[in-house]
């Protein structure tokens, strides 16, 4: 039996990305116009963001703990959330959720780890790229991560929410990205994290310094695998 997948949204960008790549992937191994069955439910952005810039992380979970509640209702199996710095609410999340949850930095490090990268530099929102998230999750596979200096996580933070979240991929922001990148190299990355699920609409995997790991797109594909068992 196919499984139900619930998608917790975040910002409409990430969350449309992540459902768009599960129906897009699905008709390759399920057939023509096939895909597991999908109930999204997508609380305000603006009251996730009011937890997020407080830091309010137990305050998160309770948002997202009303959309899995609703997805499981609607019947799904399990739950993901196309949103990497929503995952430091995880903690609080998931002991009180009614569907386990599929991690996304845990998919990304499983994916890194079976490329053998060995350092990986982290974009993100400032609150993701500050976080544990990534460390936390990389650590079982003994990879290392760097993030970049004060300043660029500042610019990226900008970049996020005043352009990619409102759905603006402005060329000098791609390229503030790759620059960034090549910065992490330097410091010995052999490959980046897009761990903003609307970066990916913006990096350009081909013209990258560095190897791409597409957070957004490798969650809905661990939630496709998942479902199909």
């Amino acid at each position: 039996m196919t499984k139900h997948i619930g998608i917790v949204a975040g910002s409409a960008e990430g969350a449309a990305l992540c459902y768009r790549t599960i129906c897009v992937e699905a008709p390759r191994v399920q057939g023509a116009h096939n895909h597991p069955e999908i109930t999204m439910n997508s609380m305000p952005f603006a009251e996730q963001m009011r937890h997020v810039l407080a830091n309010d992380w137990e305050g998160l979970a309770e948002v997202l703990l009303t959309s899995a509640r609703k997805v499981a209702d609607a019947g799904a199996d399990f739950a993901i959330c196309p949103d990497n710095t929503y995952h430091q609410a995880f903690p609080y999340l998931i002991p009180r959720s009614p569907i386990p949850w599929l991690h996304i930095a845990e998919v990304v490090a499983e994916e890194a780890n079976r490329f053998g990268y060995r350092r990986l530099g982290i974009l993100g929102t400032r609150y993701l790229m500050e976080s544990t998230v990534y460390p936390g999750a990389l650590e079982q596979f003994s990879i290392d991560s760097r993030i970049p200096d004060e300043a660029d996580r500042e610019r990226i933070n900008d970049i996020i929410f005043k352009e990619l979240v409102n759905g603006l991929f402005l060329e000098t922001s791609r390229l503030y990205f790759n620059g960034v990148t090549s910065k992490l190299k330097n410091l010995g990355c052999d490959a980046v994290v897009l761990g903003c699920t609307e970066i990916p609409l913006i990096v350009r995997p081909d013209d990258c310094p560095l190897p791409t790991l597409d957070s957004t797109r490798l969650l809905a594909k661990a939630a496709l695998k998942g479902a199909l068992g």
